[in-house]
């Protein structure tokens, strides 16, 4: 049985699927700036929801209650849901937007990908950040993950180089069943200075949507994300001027990633591949739990 009910999209023409569900990594709120720009710049429709019930711990994703003087007014349900909307040039796009859930993800990429096949969806493009030795004065660049069928895809991007084994959300599981399916996809990560991770830092969003246009041949406008990035970026310039030593330790990561262009995680150089692993799994522990999924993610090192 089917874990989503289909409401619309019917008329959409081979859409790029961007994939960008809330819980898992998202150093800088950079995926949460990404969607967020994408929906808010054009209007969308509602093409599928998912059946919460199966998939959603109500304990940890609980629904807000709409109180007004005393009278309980009704709830507002945590919803997996597929949204279908255009580019700048009238291409389709559709958006899987929501929780990620907590139960029966194998289920879930089942059923995600017999909807894509239902669309017709040529690409699909998941989008995260992570937190990593890089300076806010540099621009932010993106790694790339896929399966096997979809390497090339990661290679226009940017490879993670060396090995790495660090806990998978939701993304890993759908990234291989679509690959699998013979569907293209591919996931972008922004690399997102690990000091700054526990606050938004709008390059990263500006970054993952030019990352998304490119990839995706799609025209999606970044001015106002890269405003927002700039006034940002010179609020930390302040924050570590008051710093002699976060101004030693930000002239020694431009001096690494200067080094080493080419490599999006800098593995191989100043930390090492273990230690930026040490400190990646460092960082997904200290990820929200069960109990308090909305929380701000935490400073790697705190200003």
């Amino acid at each position: 049985m089917s874990l989503y009910e289909r409401h619309g999209g019917q008329h959409v023409q081979q859409p790029v699927l961007v994939v960008a569900l809330e819980g898992w990594v998202d150093a800088g709120l950079g995926a949460d700036g990404a969607i967020s720009a994408l929906l808010g710049a054009r209007p969308t429709e509602l093409v599928a929801t998912f059946d919460g019930d199966p998939l959603i711990d109500q304990r940890a994703r609980r629904p807000v209650v709409h109180l007004v003087d005393g009278v309980n007014e009704g709830l507002t349900w945590p919803v997996i849901q597929v949204r279908a909307g255009a580019d700048g040039a009238g291409r389709d796009v559709c958006y899987l937007i929501g929780p990620e859930p907590d139960f029966h993800w194998p289920a879930f990429a089942v059923d995600m990908v017999e909807l894509a096949q239902a669309l017709g969806v040529r690409l699909v493009v998941g989008l995260g950040a992570f937190p990593a030795p890089a300076p806010h004065t540099r621009p932010v660049r993106l790694a790339a993950t896929a399966p096997p069928a979809s390497a090339e895809l990661v290679r226009t991007v940017g490879t993670v180089r060396g090995t790495l084994d660090v806990p998978s959300g939701i993304w890993g599981v759908l990234e291989l069943a679509f690959g699998d399916a013979g569907i293209p996809v591919v996931g972008l990560w922004a690399r997102v200075p690990h000091y700054v991770a526990g606050m938004a830092f709008p390059a990263a969003s500006a970054a993952l949507v030019d990352g998304l246009a490119e990839v995706a041949n799609l025209t999606l406008d970044t001015a106002a994300l890269h405003a927002e990035a700039d006034a940002a970026i010179r609020q930390v310039d302040d924050l570590i001027a008051r710093s002699d030593e976060h101004t030693a330790m930000v002239r020694k990561l431009e001096a690494n990633v200067d080094a080493v262009e080419g490599n999006p995680l800098e593995v191989g150089s100043i930390p090492t591949g273990d230690e930026l692993a040490d400190e990646l799994e460092r960082y997904l522990r200290q990820l929200p739990g069960p109990e308090d999924p909305g929380a701000d993610p935490p400073p790697l090192d705190g200003l």
